[in-house]
């Protein structure tokens, strides 16, 4: 095959084309109205109360743990495997990343290793957990939320893989990564990979009001322009400390930075593009299954296969990884063949940047096995099925099957 096939690609259509030349032919570019359009379709879509738009999955993590009052010291458990930006987000803020190892068959962060680090430390030691819904597959948040009030925590969802995606709980009632049930914040990225593409932006979704609001201050510098927030006079407002002032509305032109924010908006043309790809997002997740199913069916019970993704009921299948003997050889291989699988992830912990906080080669060792097997194949809706039966034909054929 000719063309190159990549672990994951964006798809745009003509009508996603048109939304964001509408949106370029408006009155705004940014700050108008297609960011509460996005806004409130996508808390639709994942079942929350509230959701904020910002500039990236990044931006939404950091603003998250700001608003939970993240500072110096403070102890916050994620997961090793994960994009940087997940444990990145406690040391913005000055805050100490502890890491967990994960649980091999799920690749999730490990609930046990979580309760095994609150045990041995002193009530109040820590402050908070990020379990990540890796490649798709959603947590158990249910559990945790169980875990976090005996030991008062705060958990962030980094569902950036995950929506679409949900766990069944207790109840036997079907829970949307990222609608707030169990955690008190959660993100997502609509990064050109991601199930939703807006180029880049993010999005915090959250049942918390107050949380809410405190979001969309530190979005835009701290800045309020809610009258019933303002601290100082009308009098200083206008400008008139020294004549009395003709009414007592403040003026539209006045606004306070109440906190010490960041510009992490989202443009008004990403939003459109965002609010357009959410359309088809269902659509894209029955294409995902399908592609995971002839995975799974097609690697079932091969030696070489030491893992895999497998066929998970409510998973989103950002991701599907294989884990398998002669990972770089069969890497080079698909590399020959013009199949650019991808690894996700080398374990954070191992990060030179963390290094220096006392971490090494050894500390999680479910999380290192992991890493050294793994690799995520092509898994996007608009692979065809030619190309989805020639990268398992490439992969068979490495090993001789």
């Amino acid at each position: 095959m000719n063309t190159n096939i990549p672990y994951g690609r964006q798809n745009i259509t003509d009508e996603d084309i048109q939304a964001v030349v509408d949106v370029l032919k408006s009155d705004y570019l940014t700050q108008g109205p297609e960011i509460f359009k996005f806004e409130k379709a996508f808390a639709y879509y994942v079942g929350s109360k509230y959701a904020v738009a910002v500039a990236n999955g990044t931006a939404a993590l950091h603003l998250c743990a700001l608003v939970l009052g993240v500072k110096e010291g403070d102890k916050v458990i994620t997961t090793p495997i994960t994009f940087a930006a997940s444990a990145n987000c406690v040391r913005y803020c000055g805050g100490e990343v502890v890491f967990a190892d994960i649980n091999p068959d799920t690749y999730l962060l490990d609930i046990n290793k979580v309760k095994t680090l609150l045990a041995s430390a002193p009530k109040g030691s820590y402050q908070g957990i990020i379990p990540v819904d890796f490649a798709g597959r959603a947590n158990d948040l249910e559990a945790f939320r169980v875990l976090a009030d005996e030991y008062d925590l705060w958990i962030i969802e980094d569902a950036c893989h995950a929506p679409g995606g949900y766990l069944t709980d207790s109840k036997v009632v079907s829970q949307n990564c990222g609608n707030g049930n169990f955690a008190d914040l959660a993100i997502f990225s609509f990064h050109p990979v991601k199930h939703i593409a807006a180029g880049e932006g993010g999005m915090i979704t959250t049942n918390d009001k107050t949380l809410y609001e405190k979001l969309l201050m530190l979005r835009t510098h701290g800045i309020t322009k809610d009258t019933t927030q303002f601290q100082n006079s009308i009098e200083l407002a206008v400008g008139a400390t020294q004549y009395p002032v003709p009414n007592t509305q403040y003026p539209a032109w006045y606004m306070e930075m109440q906190a010490l924010g960041y510009n992490y908006r989202l443009t008004d043309f990403q939003a459109a593009l965002g609010l357009s790809q959410l359309k088809r997002a269902d659509a894209g997740l029955v294409r995902r299954k399908e592609i995971a199913k002839a995975y799974f069916e097609a690697f079932k019970e091969k030696p070489f296969i030491k893992g895999q993704s497998g066929v998970v009921e409510g998973h989103a299948y950002h991701l599907y990884v294989i884990e398998v003997e002669d990972r770089l050889g069969l890497y080079n291989f698909l590399r020959s063949k013009n199949i650019f699988a991808q690894i996700h992830y080398i374990p954070c912990h191992l990060m030179p940047y963390y290094r220096q906080y006392g971490w090494n080669e050894g500390d999680m060792p479910f999380a290192e096995k992991y890493y050294s097997q793994c690799l995520s194949l092509p898994m996007y809706p608009t692979l065809a099925d030619s190309e989805l039966e020639f990268v398992i034909d490439t992969i068979l054929s490495f090993y001789e099957i």
